[in-house]
């Protein structure tokens, strides 16, 4: 079977100076990840703060990230709107921008209605209507919303759905037996997660840790593709300690706290998410200087 997602991307996060998208700052974040070991990233989605740009931003955005990646780097561009007829006309341009490929979360706010047959012809139609391949978004925390095993199937069958990433409490089992013999490939959605998705055959992760720690997340994957399970065992209890100091209770702006510590540019995210108080900076400071990872720097 082909692998067509595959490694470590970071959900990177989008800057923000007085309420303003700071695209210096942005791209001199992606020239810093660029020199690591990043498979590629995951642009304008939940840690980039999708639902805070504009259209007009989230390209803007886009057209940084791709201009200066690293020329092996993929991009997945966050491409969802809640209609059909939005989400394939978003495709178009993300595309036309240069995207690898289309990250398509499921609609949500008639939730009600979305049945199996509603949700599975929304991918479907995005999928026929997309230019660039498509990787389903499974975040039920947001959205209020599961992708279901029954419309998974239904996804891995179409030739323009290579993949899902999975954030939920307990569905990338499920996922995995589902597709275990087909050409579609399932990504963890978290650190916490990523050793043992990929112990049961995920091919990867997108994962908000590796926005401050690109090349540690990155050596969990290969530890796991190089068949050290101690060591990829050991590095995944310490990076699980290492995104709980992170995100927490924090969400975004935790990930932005934690990248700002790491040398990148955070910042606070945009309302109505309100900033880090000092006490909660202090306290992701000291979770990190908790955390050793001088063996893998």
């Amino acid at each position: 079977m082909a692998t067509i997602l595959k490694g470590v991307y970071a959900p990177i996060g989008t800057p923000f100076v007085n309420e303003e998208v700071a695209y210096d700052q942005l791209e001199s974040n992606v020239k810093k990840y660029a020199r690591s070991k990043l498979t590629g990233y995951l642009a304008i989605g939940s840690n980039g703060e999708c639902v805070h740009l504009s259209e007009k931003e989230k390209l803007k955005a886009l057209e940084i990230i791709v201009a200066n990646k690293a020329d092996h780097q993929k991009v997945m561009a966050g491409s969802s709107v809640e209609s059909t007829r939005l989400t394939i006309e978003l495709c178009k341009k993300v595309a036309a921008i240069g995207a690898d490929f289309a990250s398509i979360l499921t609609p949500s706010y008639f939730k009600g209605k979305l049945n199996d047959a509603a949700m599975s012809k929304y991918f479907l139609d995005v999928a026929d209507g997309s230019p660039i391949p498509v990787v389903g978004y499974n975040a039920p925390g947001f959205t209020g919303v599961t992708i279901s095993v029954g419309v998974l199937k239904a996804m891995a069958a179409h030739e323009n759905i290579v993949g899902v990433k999975d954030t939920s409490p307990g569905m990338i089992g499920s996922y995995l037996r589902a597709t275990l013999h087909l050409d579609f490939d399932v990504l963890s959605g978290t650190a916490n997660t990523l050793f043992p998705a990929m112990m049961m055959g995920a091919t990867g992760g997108i994962v908000s840790l590796a926005n401050a720690y690109p090349d540690v997340c990155v050596a969990l994957y290969e530890k796991c593709i190089a068949g050290d399970i101690k060591g990829a065992q050991d590095l995944h209890l310490l990076l699980g300690q290492l995104n709980g100091a992170c995100s927490g209770s924090y969400g975004v702006a935790g990930v932005k706290y934690a990248s700002e510590v790491a040398g990148f540019y955070g910042g606070d995210p945009r309302l109505p998410l309100l900033p880090l108080k000092e006490s909660d900076k202090q306290a992701i400071r000291d979770g990190i200087a908790g955390v050793d990872l001088s063996a893998y720097r």
